[in-house]
């Protein structure tokens, strides 16, 4: 018969053997994984994230996450405390993935992707699992294909101003009468060759955008008049398809420190693709608001919107929308692009909200002088 004793002595021998079977799988993770309680403080840490950040198990046991392993955006500036994934996890009870910067223990930034879910019970955040992996690597391999594309499209320029000189003379008649089948022909070459200046210009910014080369130009001014700037080399292509504006522009001015030709690249990106986008006899709304300690620019079509399943990769570099693509071939899928980094360098967000075959709103917004950016609710 099997005493009490023993039975005990069994379940503790079945405990140790299960927690130890645990912690080898947790130690065995390909990618840096934490725990933490409910309090921030680390419970546990894996041995790849040990070796990713620099440190000894016993310098960050018991540590206060937040602290101990610092966290930085794309800009290099130290993200707060409430900004923090595994904070913002806690406060929605949700998984967030995202990229960041940690702090190692020399001082050195290391680019992670990271993925942090809540541990819930009964209901309530108990603490949180972290799981990060080093991207390093795949960060190095865009940027030598910036640089790539950089000097490709420079490469590119020198050829492609030649078809368009000698091409212009031809349609000119320097080299003879043009007939107008002659004269149809030069003006798709013409066309295309316009096309391919501004892929070519637009391939050029990202590579300035992704190498850190942008120049930014503070100055003193009113987004008013960098959005009346933008429509005067706008309005033609609306009226072209009959489309109705409405401004709805409060008469205080908007004063902010920023870039007036980055910002008039955002209006500019996000009004063209609303003109693109909308059928004949449209209509757009073009307002400026502030709201929550932001300036708000928002343009809203009743176009063709953007599919619900394309939504997530609407920002994303060469992505097009299905019904896009077949409004308007020509189309290269950098500018939302763009206008998305433009607006994280300037200290901005960006965002959208649209609903397919009834229209899309573009948001942008800049913080107003003395007070933080936060997301808008509109």
């Amino acid at each position: 018969m099997i005493s009490d004793k023993s039975l005990a002595t069994q379940d503790t021998a079945e405990g140790h053997r299960e927690r130890a079977r645990s912690e080898a799988m947790f130690d065995s993770i390909g990618t840096g994984a934490v725990v933490t309680d409910g309090t921030g403080k680390l419970e546990r840490i894996n041995d790849r994230a040990l070796e990713m950040l620099g440190y000894e198990r016993q310098e960050l046991i018991g540590k206060w996450f937040p602290q101990i392993i610092v966290a930085f955006d794309d800009n290099k500036k130290e993200i707060s405390t409430i900004d923090r994934p595994i904070t913002q996890s806690f406060i929605t009870g949700k998984p967030i993935a995202t990229r960041l910067y940690y702090r190692k223990k020399d001082n050195s930034l290391l680019p992670v992707n990271i993925t942090v879910s809540p541990i819930i019970v009964d209901g309530k955040p108990e603490g949180a699992i972290e799981v990060f992996e080093d991207v390093s690597l795949e960060l190095e391999v865009d940027k030598m294909k910036s640089e790539f594309i950089s000097l490709a499209s420079h490469q590119l320029r020198t050829p492609l101003t030649a078809v368009s000189v000698y091409t212009q003379m031809l349609s000119d008649g320097y080299e003879g009468k043009v007939t107008a089948k002659q004269r149809e022909s030069l003006n798709i070459i013409m066309k295309s060759v316009r096309r391919m200046n501004r892929l070519i210009s637009a391939l050029l910014d990202i590579s300035k955008l992704e190498t850190g080369k942008i120049n930014v130009n503070q100055a003193h001014l009113d987004l008013k008049d960098v959005l009346m700037t933008c429509m005067q080399e706008l309005e033609q292509d609306a009226s072209n398809k009959d489309i109705e504006i409405v401004y709805d522009t409060p008469d205080e001015p908007f004063i902010v420190n920023s870039d007036g030709l980055l910002i008039g690249e955002i209006y500019s990106n996000l009004i063209s693709n609303a003109i693109k986008y909308t059928p004949r006899a449209g209509r757009l709304r073009l307002s400026l608001k502030e709201k929550k300690g932001a300036y708000a620019f928002c343009v809203k079509d009743n176009g063709y919107g953007i599919p619900k399943e394309f939504q997530n990769k609407i920002f994303s570099k060469f992505s097009r929308a299905p019904n896009a693509e077949s409004v308007d071939t020509s189309g290269s899928g950098l500018g939302l692009y763009m206008a998305k980094e433009i607006a994280t360098i300037l200290g901005g967000k960006l965002w959208f909200k649209s609903i397919e075959n009834k229209g899309t709103s573009f948001y942008f917004s800049l913080p107003s002088p003395a007070k933080a950016n936060r997301t808008l609710d509109i």
